[in-house]
């Protein structure tokens, strides 16, 4: 065990947010997202599965310890919804919520169509896998870099 690490942070979760750099992307994915085959082109080349946690608690365990990347107008980008897009699924708020609660300020998350998504999430560092049930609960997560210690 360790203090102050959330418990949804595996130690393969943990290996690879460690291993990213800055720019690197991960990929947040609902129960319903081809998760393996995309997985599979991405660094990592497995999927990290959070099986019992939804995207929103995922996002929550990775954000206590990945910066945002703050040189981009959006560090978290999600899947519209095909026929409406700009309609924001109650899981995407919650996602939207949680990242102002970080960041400490609204900083509005970016979108992609649908296989423009997927095929972003191929070119991505990993991706985790959730148990999420609701649709469309995915987001891409682009790491910042830490400022040295003044």
């Amino acid at each position: 065990m360790l203090k102050n690490i959330d418990p949804l942070l595996t130690p393969e979760l943990l290996s690879v947010l460690a291993a990213m750099g800055h720019g690197d992307e991960l990929a947040v994915t609902d129960a319903n997202f081809p998760a393996d085959s995309v997985a599979r082109r991405t660094c990592h080349g497995q999927v990290v599965s959070l099986a019992g946690a939804s995207v929103p608690q995922a996002v929550r365990a990775i954000l206590s310890v990945l910066p945002l990347d703050e040189f981009v107008d959006a560090p978290v980008r999600r899947m519209a919804i095909d026929v409406t897009p700009e309609e924001v699924p109650e899981v995407q708020q919650e996602v939207q919520a949680i990242i102002d609660e970080v960041a400490r300020r609204h900083w509005p998350m970016g979108d992609l169509e649908r296989f423009a998504f997927y095929e972003a999430a191929r070119g991505s560092y990993a991706v985790v896998l959730t148990g999420e049930r609701r649709f469309f609960g995915n987001v891409l997560i682009k790491k910042g870099a830490l400022p040295p210690e003044t």
